[in-house]
């Protein structure tokens, strides 16, 4: 699991992601979030690291 920051462009991400949440109720922001995750999950497909990521994010602080 990589836990140093490997994105080429964090903040283009960021607000990619602001830009989709953006006119969304909040259920629907929930529900595009959990869709995002799960289409990522499978990008990575190994239930090994996806269980250390899970665990890593609930240790991480807020």
């Amino acid at each position: 699991m990589k836990t140093a920051l490997n994105l080429q462009d964090a903040d283009g991400l960021y607000e990619q992601l602001l830009d989709a949440h953006e006119g969304l109720t909040p259920e629907q922001s929930q529900l595009l979030d959990a869709r995002l995750i799960l289409l990522l999950a499978n990008q990575i497909g190994d239930a090994k690291v996806l269980q250390h990521c899970i665990e890593a994010a609930r240790q991480l602080p807020a």
